[in-house]
C-alpha cells in the first residue's frame, strides 16, 4: 500500500522488463464510490505484464471493478484476501475472508463471469491459531474452480487482533513448508510463494518447490536486487542499465510528472533505496528529502545522479 503505485512501477520497468508487477491494493469501494481511476492508471506502453490487486468482499462490486480493470488492459486481476489490518477487517475483506471460503468462491466466480482476464488470489497460510497445513489445503479446496489457475500465498499466518500490519509481516513465523505442501496437493495449480524472501538467488531455492516467487519489501527497499532477474529467471538478456542511467531516466520522468501535477513527494520517495549499500547513501537520502521539501529537482538533479 502506497508503495507500488504507477511511479514505482515505472522505475521498476527501467530495471526489469520481465518481472510481473502488481499495483497496490485498491478497494472496490474506492473504485465504485470514490472514483479513484487515477489509482488504476498505468503506463500501458511499458508496464506489461502488470496485475491489479483488488480488495473487497461483495461479489457484485468485485465483478463491476473487474470489468473496469479488464477494460483498462491489466494482464491479471488479483483478489487480496491476505491483508490483516483492522481497517480492512472493518470493511469485511482482506485476511478475515479466509474464515468464509464459500464467500471467497462466490466472489471469484462473479469476477470470472465478467472477464476472460485471469483472476488470481493472494492469501495467507491461515488466520489466528490456524496455521497448520490442513487449514490451507482445505481452504483452497473450497474456493477452487476450473478457471482458478494461480494462488499466491504469504507464508505467514494472519493474526487478526493484537498485531499491526507491520507486525504481521514480522512476528508470525514463516512456514514455507505449508506452501510447498499445497503445491504437492494441487500439482496443476500455479503456486506462488511470498514472505521474507530477500533476493533472486534465494528465490531459486523456492522455485525448486513452487511455480513462482513474489518479492515485496526487499526490492522496494533495494530496487537493484532485481536487475538480473530477466537473465536468471526468464533466460533473457537483462536491460543492463546501471544505477546512474536508471536514476537519470527516472528523474527526467519525475520532472515531467511534476509538470502534470504530481508532487515530488510522490515520485521521489521510490528512489531512496536506489543506491542502497553505497558509501554516500545517507547524503543521497538527505538530498532527496531536501529536494522534496524545497520542490527543486531542477537544481539538485545532477547532484543526485552523481551520488549513484
Amino acid at each position: 500500500m502506497q508503495c507500488t503505485d504507477i511511479h514505482d512501477r515505472f522505475l521498476f520497468r527501467l530495471i526489469t522488463k520481465k518481472a510481473f508487477l502488481y499495483t497496490e491494493m485498491v478497494t472496490t469501494g474506492a473504485i465504485i464510490h470514490g472514483g479513484c481511476l487515477e489509482q488504476l492508471s498505468f503506463n500501458n506502453d511499458i508496464e506489461h505484464p502488470v496485475a491489479v490487486q483488488l480488495g473487497g468482499s461483495d461479489p457484485g462490486d468485485l465483478a463491476e471493478c473487474s470489468k473496469i480493470c479488464a477494460t483498462l488492459g491489466y494482464d491479471e486481476i488479483n483478489l487480496n484476501i491476505g491483508c490483516p489490518s483492522e481497517r480492512v477487517q472493518k470493511g469485511s475483506f482482506g485476511a478475515c475472508l479466509m474464515e468464509d471460503p464459500e464467500l471467497v468462491k462466490e466472489c471469484l466466480e462473479a469476477m470470472q463471469e465478467v472477464t476472460s482476464t485471469p483472476i488470481t488470489v493472494k492469501c495467507r497460510i491461515g488466520i489466528n491459531e490456524r496455521d497448520d497445513k490442513d487449514f490451507l489445503i482445505q481452504f483452497v479446496s473450497k474456493i477452487l474452480n476450473p478457471n482458478l489457475k494461480t494462488i499466491i500465498v504469504h507464508a505467514r499466518v494472519a493474526i487478526l487482533k493484537g498485531l499491526t500490519p507491520r507486525q504481521n509481516r514480522q512476528i508470525p513465523p514463516l512456514k514455507y513448508d505449508n506452501v510447498y505442501q499445497l503445491k504437492k496437493e494441487f500439482p496443476d495449480l500455479d503456486i506462488v510463494i511470498n514472505g521474507g524472501i530477500l533476493d533472486v538467488n534465494e528465490s531459486l531455492k523456492h522455485l525448486e518447490k513452487v511455480d513462482g516467487v513474489m518479492l515485496g519489501r526487499s526490492p522496494y527497499d533495494n530496487p537493484m536486487i532485481v536487475s538480473n532477474v530477466d537473465s536468471i529467471i526468464f533466460n533473457e538478456a537483462d536491460l543492463g542499465e546501471d544505477r546512474r542511467s536508471i536514476l537519470k531516466k527516472y528523474l527526467q520522468y519525475c520532472l515531467i510528472q511534476k509538470e502534470q501535477g504530481h508532487p515530488l513527494s510522490r515520485t521521489l520517495k521510490h528512489i531512496f533505496g536506489l543506491n542502497r549499500g553505497l558509501k554516500n547513501a545517507r547524503a543521497y537520502r538527505s538530498l532527496i528529502l531536501e529536494t522534496m521539501q524545497q520542490n527543486n529537482l531542477e537544481k539538485t538533479k545532477e547532484d543526485l545522479i552523481a551520488m549513484v
